[in-house]
Parts: structure tokens; C-alpha cells; sequence
């Protein structure tokens, strides 16, 4: 079967005595990096066989990881950080085990979006997950993002928050209420709350302190 595991987002502490015991069990675990999975599998003595599975080669990827578990091998996915399938790699190769009549387990796990919806204090008896916003037809999408009423969730990286904060006050209006969370679950974690005009203003007079990953939450 193929098991898809979730990883910490920050604090290595963050993962379940399950989570680690199916990554000693399997037959291979598939990673989307070397270098990030290694320290996690360390900190914890899981010595299992990796296999690199990335947006980069799962095409060429899934055919491998399908015949292995009909050949009766346990497989684990994980990504850098997080649960896969929530903008990481994973959908396509879920897709096609179901397909291949190949049970897939999800174990819960960390990820940034509740946390960051809880910690906004913004109604979330519903909301709208994006994550990253597309690059094509990136006007269109805010444009009819800004017509929701319900609190919306998108992830963003360092190098383009100024961008999409821009485009949150074009789009919004500078008076619209966000939380961003930054870094959660890590030690440099942060919460900023308060118009996008007065947080846009703080990270332009701020620019050197635009690192880590980020979760924007849009109040209804």
C-alpha cells in the first residue's frame, strides 16, 4: 500500500509516534529532497531506503512506485515539510494508485493552513484554501477571490509577498483585514495582524526580515 505521511512544518517534535513507525517499516520512502528529508529521518534513527519523488520527475516516477507495491512492497510518502498533496507532490501519484486498485493511507498530520486559520480569530466555519496563487490568469483569480465571502487561506514564499500583498490591496482594498502567519510551528515564528496598508507599509520598510514561508489569511 502506499502510506502518505505528513512531516513537521517547523518544530521536529511535531510528528506522530505512528508517523515514525511506518517510516521504519516500509520498504522505501519517497522524498522530494535528499538534503531537507535526511535531517528529519536522522532525528528520529529511520534508516529506510529514499527514493526521490519531486513535481520534477514524478511522471517518469510513478510507474516504478506502482509496479514495486503490486510486486507487495509498503511505500511512504513525505515531502520537505508538511502533507503532500497540499501544494507539495503527491495528488498524481494518489490518483493513479486508486487507478491501479492500490490502497492509500493518509496519516494526519502537520500542515499550516488550520493552524493559521485558528490562530486568525477570522470565522472559518467556512473558508476557501488556495494555496499559491497561479502565475497565468493571476488578475482573473483575484478578481473573483475578491467577491467571496467566506475567509480565504493562500500560502506565499519570501520573494513574492510584496507582489501579493500589492495585488491583496488592489484587489480587496487597502482597508481589508489579513493575519499573515510566518514560519508556524518554527522558532522564528510570527503573527502579524491588521490592515494590509499598515502590514504592506511594514514590510516595505522591512524588506531584510522577508524569509521564511508565509500563510495569508483574508477575513471575510
Amino acid at each position: 500500500m502506499l502510506y502518505i505521511v505528513p512531516t513537521p512544518i517547523g518544530n521536529l517534535e511535531d510528528f506522530s509516534f505512528r508517523s515514525i513507525r511506518i517510516l521504519k517499516e516500509v520498504d522505501f520512502i519517497l522524498v522530494e529532497s535528499y538534503k531537507i528529508s535526511i535531517k528529519l529521518l536522522k532525528f528520529y534513527n529511520i534508516n529506510t531506503k529514499l527514493i526521490k519523488y519531486n513535481m520534477y520527475n514524478e511522471w517518469k516516477t510513478i510507474p516504478f512506485i506502482i509496479n514495486n507495491i503490486k510486486q507487495g512492497k509498503n511505500i511512504a510518502l513525505i515531502s520537505d515539510a508538511g502533507t503532500p498533496g497540499i501544494s507539495d507532490p503527491g495528488y498524481l501519484l494518489i490518483k493513479h494508485c486508486i487507478e491501479s486498485s492500490i490502497y492509500v493511507d493518509c496519516l494526519p498530520g502537520p500542515t499550516a493552513l488550520i493552524p493559521s486559520l485558528i490562530i486568525s480569530g477570522f470565522p472559518i466555519d467556512e473558508f476557501l484554501f488556495i494555496g499559491f496563487l497561479p502565475k497565468k490568469k493571476r488578475n482573473l483569480k483575484l478578481n473573483s477571490l475578491s467577491k467571496e465571502n467566506r475567509t480565504i487561506v493562500l500560502y506565499e514564499s519570501p520573494h513574492r509577498l510584496l507582489k501579493t500583498l500589492n495585488d491583496i490591496k488592489t484587489f480587496f482594498g487597502e482597508n481589508k483585514n489579513i493575519v499573515l502567519c510566518k514560519e508556524i510551528s518554527k522558532y522564528y515564528q510570527n503573527i502579524f495582524r491588521g490592515n494590509v496598508k499598515d502590514i504592506l507599509f511594514f514590510y516595505k520598510k522591512n524588506v531584510n526580515k522577508i524569509l521564511g514561508e508565509y500563510t495569508i489569511i483574508i477575513g471575510k
